[in-house]
């Protein structure tokens, strides 16, 4: 069996991570050895980076700093994990990846496009998820799920107008990438967001 390279994205509250084990149970169900992760994170020293990452210490980073050190999780992780499994032939379920790259610092922070393909190309040398689940849902109910956590991280205290900008980014390039993309409904109750799932996940156990 060929490993597969599954990512869930969407913008904060969406319910991305909750229903990440989710779909893992159920694709374990169905005989799929199954890796889950995420980003920035996913080994032992990526997830240190995370931490200076989300850490709303008292400097502010600066943008190209954030971008250089989500990279270098991302490198790490690709490294130690994710291309390991693919190569072991399991399927890679990952919260966040590339996407929440272009989403976060490239839309939401306005960096230079060129500056983040440069590093894209360097580090992830042509891999690209299989499919990508987006998780949407309106930038203010994601945003009142969100403000439930009791501390929320440097990332999290950002504007709406800023996860304005991370929402459109992602529903561009999924209307962009439609072989690649599916759109989950995450405004909904959790049923009817799980019967979508099942509905994808049908979809790509076509695969094997």
């Amino acid at each position: 069996m060929s490993g597969r390279f599954i990512t869930l994205e969407g913008g904060e509250g969406a319910g991305k991570s909750s229903n990440l084990a989710w779909l893992a149970e159920r694709l374990r169900d169905a005989g799929v050895p199954v890796t889950v992760t995420r980003e920035p994170g996913g080994t032992d020293l990526a997830e240190r980076i995370r931490q200076v990452l989300l850490d709303p210490g008292p400097e502010a980073m600066d943008d190209t700093t954030e971008l250089l050190l989500v990279f270098a999780a991302r490198a790490q992780h690709l490294a130690a994990l994710i291309r390991p499994a693919l190569a072991r032939g399991e399927w890679v379920l990952c919260d966040r990846f590339m996407d929440a790259t272009w989403a976060y610092q490239g839309a939401g922070r306005g960096l230079d496009r060129e500056r983040i393909a440069v590093l894209e190309r360097l580090v992830l040398q042509g891999l690209t998820p299989d499919r990508t689940l987006l998780f949407d849902v309106p930038v203010a109910e994601g945003l009142a799920r969100a403000g439930k956590r009791s501390r929320p991280d440097r990332i999290e205290r950002e504007q709406a107008a800023f996860f304005e900008r991370v929402r459109q980014c992602y529903l561009e390039r999924a209307t962009g990438e439609p072989d690649r993309f599916r759109v989950v409904d995450a405004g909904v109750g959790l049923d009817q967001v799980r019967a979508q799932l099942e509905n994808h996940l049908q979809e790509m156990l076509q695969w094997r």
